[in-house]
């Protein structure tokens, strides 16, 4: 009933002191309603915006690289968004491309992360990306701060990404006073109850299209590195599970998937976030549990806001072609004073 009551209120009509828990006025149309027509259309189908990006190469502390796809202001800004990708994704994803063309006609600076191995050439370390790994972050967030450019870093975060950002903004004391903010969109913050969902039937396309990718990734980097992953072991990956089991937790010091789950889910490090954030989680979602919709939390810590529109899939808040619901979102709340 709760729930039924903040769906049916309006956004421009009431406004939350101490319970930030946003009203939407997200209204999908057509097909759109349906989540996997959304989210599908959105991953697939939706035309790319039209967008000049300028990649910058950077090291990191293992000797290893990133690639940074920039694209800017038409007036010169103080102000940068860093956005983070999904799953298996990059910064020429349409929701990439299409948040990051919205942010500068807003006047923000945008900087597009492709994380190791995801922007077109495998990365030269064992180790590669994953839902917590946030020293990859951290890097380039001080690589934006050395250029003496900006004053204000947001960070944006789509899926996977949006769990990211949570965790780096919560676990963090020596948060840089430069971050401000931070949106994640159709953010899994409960790693292991997202597992779970992908499994479901419904989910097939979604997970056999992650398992081919994940283990393609495995199969590249299996000749750099002979003595820790061989065909056998790719062989018997059959599951997500199994790929996160296998190489996801060992490369990245977790004991099994269940260690990497557990202590890298965003959910856990929310009380501990000092900067406002938005989490925009349609309720139609298939990816996400209902531990990803942390509606108490929200009602009790003045930081975490929480939009919970009923449709929109994932990461598919269609308004327009060239606009989604989500970008423009994103983009007024990094603009709120």
């Amino acid at each position: 009933m709760f729930l039924e009551f903040i769906l049916s209120l309006k956004t421009q009509s009431i406004h939350f002191a101490y319970m930030p828990i946003v009203p939407s006025s997200y209204q999908a149309k057509g097909l759109f309603k349906n989540m996997h027509f959304a989210t599908i259309y959105s991953a697939k189908l939706r035309p790319g915006a039209s967008l000049v990006q300028h990649r910058e190469r950077i090291a990191l502390p293992d000797d290893d690289f990133l690639d940074l796809d920039f694209s800017f202001s038409e007036k010169k800004s103080s102000r940068i968004v860093i956005l983070l990708h999904g799953l298996e994704g990059n910064a020429q994803r349409t929701y990439m491309k299409g948040q990051a063309k919205h942010a500068n006609e807003q006047y923000w600076d945008a900087c597009a992360v492709n994380y190791r191995g995801c922007s077109g050439e495998d990365n030269h370390a064992y180790a590669s990306y994953n839902a917590g790994k946030t020293d990859d972050l951290h890097t380039i967030i001080e690589y934006l701060l050395d250029k003496g450019q900006y004053s204000e870093i947001a960070l944006l975060g789509f899926s996977l990404g949006g769990n990211l950002l949570i965790k780096y903004l919560g676990e963090r004391d020596d948060l840089p006073k430069e971050v401000t903010k931070g949106v994640a969109v159709s953010a899994p913050i409960y790693l292991k109850g997202s597992l779970q969902c992908l499994t479901e039937r419904q989910n097939w396309v979604y997970y056999t299209n992650f398992l081919h990718h994940l283990k393609k990734k495995y199969k590249t980097k299996m000749v750099r590195f002979p003595e820790l992953m061989n065909a056998s072991q790719l062989k018997s990956i059959r599951s997500l599970k199994d790929f996160d089991d296998l190489y996801t937790a060992p490369a990245h010091g977790f004991k099994d998937a269940m260690d990497y789950y557990e202590k890298n889910s965003g959910l856990y490090f929310l009380p501990k976030v000092t900067v406002p954030v938005l989490i925009l989680n349609a309720l139609n979602d298939s990816f996400l549990s209902q531990k990803c919709y942390p509606f108490e939390l929200s009602e009790k810590q003045k930081n975490i806001y929480l939009e919970t529109p009923k449709h929109g899939g994932h990461v598919g808040f269609h308004m327009s072609h060239s606009l989604y619901y989500s970008e423009k979102r994103a983009v007024e709340f990094l603009n709120q004073g």
